[in-house]
């Protein structure tokens, strides 16, 4: 059993004598270091502690508060060594950090036999509130002039029974300038989305940070939490308390996981497995054909996903400016075309990955919110994307959010941040997500004979902001429908899949977190394919059509890097740039070719193909003429007669084009069946 004046004499010996392997005294260094900062705290490995004293280090564990407070002055007496001046300065505020716990408990696993014991947790931080002054220890003033200190333990201030000069008992005031307060902060930890258990609710738990370990966390940070659990019991009205208690992790130290995905740990063999897979000649096939092994078809758009969980590294230029690197991707798809079922695979397989679908999602559920907690403290949430940050948002059913709570994603897509201006707190949390969305056509089924914003409700804006789309159809074909019907069949006789992935799901995962870690390069041949390309597209342009605009070419960029760093090279060849051009051919010959005019052009996902702005332009010279120099209303049944004799229009294209020049205010209706141009001064 350990006496306080042998715990502290016991840390003392442990600060000021232990070495590394290489003979530097750790702690004495950083007990130098912290004075020479200024800063009010002393970090200590546990795995160091455990190295020197194994009983010491397990009494930590139990016994937390008694060992921390000896902790705390042993630091004290290490430093008023080194510097006693600086040592009395900090003396009241001063702690010590303890991190790097060998255990670490899952979230749902803090009990009740946990209370007042040092634990590590890891999770994802869903909320922080703002910082705000704590008094630890208070001083109080009697009518005489006499200062009475008293600790504060707990959130109610205590006040002294008594002046210890005077004896007064009753009226005392806070002196605020000779009390010490420390930074105080409530953040909420939740468990990570892939290790939730299937149809469980994520448990959550509120952590209470004080002094400099406030704001080392935002929302949507993964973090490993050192802390003492403490049980609080729960208030009803202003005394009385119930027996139930409330569970809360007092903060000894917050550890900011990596920037890139780093839950999935790789052992030297995963990485030699890994690296064998990339050294095949096939190796890009086989990694197509292990994406959702159990959804039949759809090789071009599981080479798509293949690419999209990769990613292309960000860059960052010297202004400070940040080039996108994450891939998006919209899928439209008839009923029935495993749309669902790839969204939900590429959440599961992504290192880090985010399912979210439709009606269910709100602006605020998808960026941040800003929230009032019980106590009063306004604090920020973060919502999917800020949550999936550095990692992938899938979302589902795309068409049916509604069109406030989709547009958030305009600043997320292009700028990969979400800005929050609401309740007194402004905030920029970063949103550095690959999004898959997956949408179904408004008719039901795609009608191959509508442009495609004629096929989806989506706004304008936001369909240019997708890398690649694609339109999975489902058309009758015998042949094709009988190699389904025997994949389906012979997936359920198994049990599993119909055909065996070349590459494990397991494997698969662990590749995709050692690929993010290369950074390839683009070479002189690729950049060239990629120019030779864009400049052919659009010497292609005829008639003020636009074939492609630098946002593909963007895209392009993106794509080829990806698939590089699929394949574990460092550099983008030609071969890659070739492979990014053809996934970009592919979806330029379905979403974007006019129905009307059969040629490629890019107006049609910016709303207007140049056949119709040609038709537009058609009608109004037609509205003018009938008009004449008195600006009489034209009728509507002369007005299409005149713009079929033009051989331009069908009847339906009529109607269509005078609804649309209603909608865009070129043209007003004087009375029923009556037109004018619309004319501004």
């Amino acid at each position: 059993m350990y006496t306080k004046d042998k715990l502290v004499d016991e840390f003392e010996y442990f600060l000021k004598g232990f070495k590394t392997s290489d003979g530097v005294e750790k702690y004495r260094t950083r007990i130098s270091q912290a004075i020479y900062e200024e800063r009010t705290s002393i970090l200590v490995n546990y795995e160091d502690l455990l190295s020197y004293n194994a009983d010491l280090a397990a009494y930590l564990i139990e016994h937390p508060d008694k060992a921390l407070e000896a902790f705390k002055e042993a630091a004290y007496e290490a430093m008023r060594v080194e510097n006693p001046i600086y040592a009395d300065k900090v003396k009241p505020v001063l702690t010590v950090r303890i991190k790097t716990l060998p255990d670490k408990v899952p979230l749902r696993s803090v009990t009740a036999k946990q209370l007042d014991k040092l634990v590590s947790v890891s999770g994802m931080v869903v909320r922080t509130s703002e910082v705000k002054p704590q008094i630890i220890k208070a001083a109080f003033r009697c009518p005489l002039g006499h200062i009475t200190f008293v600790e504060q333990k707990g959130r109610l201030l205590q006040k002294p029974k008594k002046c210890v000069e005077c004896g007064e008992t009753k009226q005392f005031e806070l002196d605020k300038r000779q009390s010490i307060f420390v930074d105080y902060q409530i953040m909420r930890l939740q468990e990570l989305p892939e290790e939730l258990p299937p149809g469980q609710l994520p448990q959550s738990l509120e952590i209470i940070v004080t002094g400099d370990m406030t704001n080392t966390a935002r929302p949507g940070d993964r973090v490993i939490v050192t802390g003492i659990v403490r049980a609080e019991p729960e208030a009803v009205g202003s005394k009385t308390k119930l027996t139930i208690f409330r569970t809360s992790l007092e903060v000894s130290y917050i550890e900011v996981l990596g920037k890139g995905p780093d839950k999935i740990e790789l052992s030297p063999e995963d990485i030699e497995e890994i690296k064998k897979i990339a050294m095949q000649p096939d190796a890009y096939e086989k990694l197509i054909q292990s994406i959702a092994p159990s959804i039949y078809g759809y090789e071009t758009e599981k080479e798509a996903i293949l690419l999209l969980t990769a990613g292309a590294p960000q860059q960052t230029l010297p202004d400070g400016t940040t080039i996108r690197g994450d891939i998006n991707i919209l899928l439209i798809g008839d009923p029935g075309t495993a749309k669902s079922e790839l969204l939900k695979y590429v959440a599961r397989v992504a290192p880090r990955g985010l399912y979210t679908s439709g009606r269910g999602t709100t602006a605020a559920g998808l960026t941040a919110a800003v929230v009032r907690e019980k106590s009063g403290i306004m604090m920020l949430e973060a919502g999917a994307v800020v949550l999936a940050d550095q990692g992938i948002a899938a979302i589902d059913e795309f068409d049916k959010m509604r069109p406030e709570d989709r547009s958030v994603l305009h600043e997320v897509m292009e700028q990969q941040t979400v800005s929050v201006a609401k309740g007194g707190i402004v905030a920029m949390l970063n949103a550095r997500t690959s999004i898959i969305a997956a949408a179904n056509p408004v008719f039901g089924k795609y009608d191959i004979y509508k442009n495609i914003y004629e096929n989806v409700n989506l706004p304008i804006p936001l369909l240019n902001r997708f890398d690649l789309i694609y339109i999975m159809r489902d058309v009758p074909d015998r042949m094709r429908d009988e190699k389904l019907a025997e994949h389906i069949l012979e997936t359920h006789r198994k049990r599993g899949y119909a055909k065996e992935p070349p590459i494990p799901f397991e494997t698969l995962r662990k590749y995709f977190v050692y690929c993010k870690r290369i950074n390839p390069k683009l070479t002189s041949e690729a950049e060239e394919k990629i120019k030779q390309f864009y400049v052919e597209m659009r010497m292609m342009s005829q008639e003020g059509a636009i074939t492609i605009t630098p946002r593909q070419l963007e895209s392009l960029i993106r794509l080829a890097t990806a698939r590089a760093r699929v394949l574990l090279r460092d550099k983008v060849t030609e071969e890659d740039a070739l492979r990014a051009i053809s996934l970009m051919k592919r979806m330029l010959e379905t979403v974007g070719v006019d129905v009307r005019s059969k040629r490629i052009d890019i107006g049609v996902l910016q709303g207007r193909p140049i056949s119709e702005k040609g038709m537009m332009e058609t009608a109004l010279e037609i509205i003018d003429k009938l008009q004449g120099a008195e600006g009489e209303p034209v009728e509507e049944k002369k007005l299409i007669e005149e713009l079929i004799k033009t051989g331009k229009f069908t009847r339906e294209d009529a109607y269509k084009i005078i609804n649309i020049l209603l909608r865009n205010g070129q043209i007003y209706e004087v009375r029923r069946g009556f037109y004018s141009r619309t004319r501004y001064i």
